[in-house]
């Protein structure tokens, strides 16, 4: 997990939220930690202000698999690029299709372009297809921040 670009690590639900609320555009996830279920991942995406969590997991068999809306079917995957790519389209059973990954690199360059005087160049992100080779999963039962106005206050 440690070696994909998406996951945070052990960051906690209110730095998340924050990460995903910097990047501001529905559809921005990242991947961290359970802060209540050890061995468990959260994947977190953002739409219209609300960061909807979902807890992915990986079964005896090593298989991944992400708690959805109740009524859709779980779908097994033996990795877990291959549950991102399957929840970058649209119906997969979660609040919004993954379509910007909030990565802990970019998220370090971001900081650093802040401190960094006003004429120098933006790095260039990597396209998405190395960017699934590279990701992590997490899950939380598809439960949506309640944190909406704080997060307005606080990034809008």
């Amino acid at each position: 997990m440690e070696n994909l670009l998406v996951y945070h690590g052990p960051i906690g639900k209110p730095e998340g939220e924050r990460r995903l609320a910097q990047d501001g555009r529905d559809g921005c996830y990242l991947v961290r930690d359970s802060d209540s279920v050890p061995g468990v991942y959260c994947l977190c995406v953002l739409n219209n202000g609300y960061v909807y969590t979902y807890r992915l997991y990986q079964d005896d068999a090593g298989s991944w698999a992400a708690d959805t809306t109740p009524g859709v079917q779980k779908r097994y995957f033996r990795q877990i690029k291959n549950l991102i790519a399957a929840f970058q389209k649209p119906g997969q059973g979660i609040a919004m299709p993954l379509l910007y990954p909030v990565t802990a690199q970019r998220r370090a360059q971001t900081h650093t372009e802040a401190q960094m005087p006003s004429n120098s160049l933006s790095p260039t992100h990597s396209s998405q297809n190395s960017y699934l080779q590279q990701r992590p999963p997490h899950a939380a039962q598809g439960q949506k921040s309640r944190h909406k106005k704080e997060v307005q206050q606080t990034f809008g």
